[in-house]
């Protein structure tokens, strides 16, 4: 089957339904090929990748080594079921994240996005209560924040808190105890950045100390909510988390599907503050940005608690077609020597710099609020008012004019509302950071303009 542009255009537009997107304002841009941190779309034309391709993308598109890796594979088994099987790719990889992942994380169970690595989790947990030495069945319930974001599927959404894309699908949902997000930006008017930290985590001792014996675990993503609208919390936040939830003898959940994999400047967020959950999710970099592959780990205390006999019916009970495909599991395991090859980790300080100055100097425009770092991850909030921080209205799409015009500039950006992201692949160049931060701030001033 051949088509012309003007129909593949067309096509998109009229058959293809995209994630997150209203269809009918859609303009369609279809990319062809890419390279390094540069999508070429099908007239030639060439945008530096500012967002990842949805923060996924960690060594750059079409990576020689990656490439090879899928082929080689696909030469071999392009897919084994997990169910009752297995392949030596795979394990390898469980192997290999095990001993990279914060201690105490000896086991993995494989998904196939985000969302189902969150949802193994929230069932890893329940589980958990009613087979464990002690079984407490009455843990069923789940703490996580306002505006957290963990994916899509009903179980994911449950514990998210984003009100703009889960509200209509409320009636659906598990009771979550929730608390405020600990955002270092909008924070009560009796409390300092300073103080904000003991804030917060005395809002959540509050509740496990009223609620612990309902809670099977605290969901939370590490250090940022991404979003949220890059929404950063305190230091220390996490390792307050951690040590709370260890006093209440509840587990606690750790969402790394975005953060992970040296977005935040270290392997894994939990690492700044030396926080080993009980499991712990990831995903979209796992794999590079190539295929679609997730993964939940867990401790082997929590694997202890579903061993036993067939008639025990103590079986973790879920699963995936696509459960930890060979192919994925190569270009995972490519992935993470390409870390150490070309030493991903310790080339990124200087671009982190980099980063930090930029955003320095864009933090002076009268219509910028806030803007957050962590590692290669940052949002810049635009606001009305800088004064009483009133932000823009929803519909103005601020965010999206900036994105728009920096697609003039050959950068292609997504944003978060009124925040405008940057969370380019790691490989990014000093030059090209140089040039997706030029953008964004030309299309700040262009877009708030009137």
């Amino acid at each position: 089957m051949k088509a012309t542009q003007e129909e593949l255009t067309r096509w998109d537009r009229e058959t293809v339904w995209h994630a997150f997107t209203q269809m009918a304002e859609y303009e369609p841009l279809l990319i062809e090929r890419a390279h390094g941190c540069t999508l070429v779309d099908l007239d030639g034309r060439e945008y530096l990748d500012g967002v990842s391709n949805l923060w996924c993308n960690i060594h750059g598109h079409a990576h020689p080594r990656l490439n090879q890796a899928i082929r080689g594979q696909l030469d071999k088994v392009a897919h084994v079921t997990s169910l009752g099987l297995s392949n030596p790719t795979t394990v390898m990889l469980a192997k290999r994240l095990t001993e990279l992942a914060p201690p105490g994380l000896q086991h993995v169970f494989f998904a196939s996005d985000g969302s189902s690595a969150v949802e193994v989790a929230l069932k890893m947990a329940f589980q958990y209560w009613r087979q464990c030495p002690e079984p407490r069945p009455g843990k069923t319930k789940y703490l996580a924040f306002i505006e957290a974001y963990h994916g899509d599927t009903l179980g994911s959404v449950s514990v998210g808190g984003v009100a703009r894309f889960h509200d209509m699908f409320r009636s659906l949902l598990f009771e979550v105890i929730r608390l405020p997000t600990p955002d270092g930006y909008r924070l009560p008017p009796e409390v300092t950045p300073a103080t904000a930290c003991r804030y917060y985590l005395d809002q959540l001792q509050h509740a496990l100390r009223l609620h612990h014996e309902d809670l099977a675990a605290v969901v939370i993503e590490p250090l940022i909510q991404c979003a949220a609208g890059m929404i950063t919390h305190p230091v220390g936040y996490l390792r307050g988390v951690r040590e709370l939830t260890r006093r209440y003898d509840v587990l606690l959940i750790v969402d790394e599907v975005a953060t992970g994999f040296g977005r935040t400047g270290k392997l894994f967020a939990c690492e700044h503050e030396g926080a080993a959950p009980d499991l712990m999710c990831l995903g979209k970099g796992l794999t590079g940005g190539y295929l679609p592959m997730a993964a939940t780990l867990a401790t082997d205390e929590i694997w202890q608690a579903f061993l036993g006999s067939y008639a025990a019916g103590r079986t973790f009970y879920h699963g995936h077609t696509f459960t930890g495909n060979p192919l994925g599991a190569a270009v995972a395991l490519a992935t993470l020597d390409v870390f150490d090859e070309e030493q991903t980790l310790a080339n990124l300080p200087p671009k982190i710099e980099r980063l930090t100055e930029h955003l320095a100097r864009i933090a002076g425009h009268p219509h910028v609020g806030d803007v957050r770092q962590r590692g290669l991850m940052a949002g810049i909030e635009l606001v009305r008012n800088r004064q009483t921080q009133e932000p823009y209205a929803w519909a103005e799409k601020r965010g999206y004019r900036v994105c728009d015009y920096a697609r003039t500039e050959g950068v292609w950006l997504r944003p978060l509302g009124n925040v405008v992201v940057i969370m380019p692949p790691l490989a990014i160049t000093l030059n090209e950071l140089d040039r997706i931060c030029t953008a964004v701030e030309r299309g700040i001033v262009q877009a708030t303009a009137d």
